[in-house]
């Protein structure tokens, strides 16, 4: 996203932000953050009619990865800013601890497991089966030629 983009989001003037930005350059690696080159901005003024505003701008914008999208939230000091910091914070606590039930179930598993014999092994595997992650579908590249006889 866009510096005017995110500032916008934030609720910030797209001056401040980019003010927080350079007051805090150990917090935006190049991964997390570039400049648009002219170039690049011409492309995307042209591209994207909500940047027409950027058209006749000296400056050239900064484009932020998701990284640098959430760097953001930590170093401005708006409402929407800082909300979405505590957001962040909550949504990471509860992974770790979705992570950490999950290791506990698997250690019970194994407990049950060991305890039992062959008869469960079945529904242990089953069990474990349901426990994986789902696979990402992959959808089928080309077009559908309808019920062709196979050769």
């Amino acid at each position: 996203m866009l510096d005017a983009d995110l500032a916008e989001l934030y609720g910030v003037p797209t001056k401040a932000l980019n003010q927080a930005v350079k007051r805090n350059k150990d917090r935006f690696p190049q991964d997390f953050m570039f400049q648009l080159t002219k170039a690049e901005k011409e492309k995307v003024v042209t591209n994207c009619d909500h940047l027409k505003r950027l058209k006749f701008s000296p400056n050239l914008p900064y484009a932020f990865t998701e990284h640098g999208a959430i760097m953001l939230a930590t170093v401005l000091n708006s409402p929407v800013a800082v909300q979405t910091s505590i957001q962040i914070v909550k949504a990471f606590v509860r992974l770790r601890q979705m992570l950490q039930s999950n290791a506990e179930l698997m250690k019970k598993m194994t407990g049950l497991e060991k305890k039992y014999d062959e008869q469960f092994k079945v529904v242990f595997q089953a069990i474990y089966e349901l426990m994986k992650p789902p696979e990402p579908k992959r959808r089928s590249i080309g077009f559908k030629t309808g019920d062709r006889e196979k050769e």
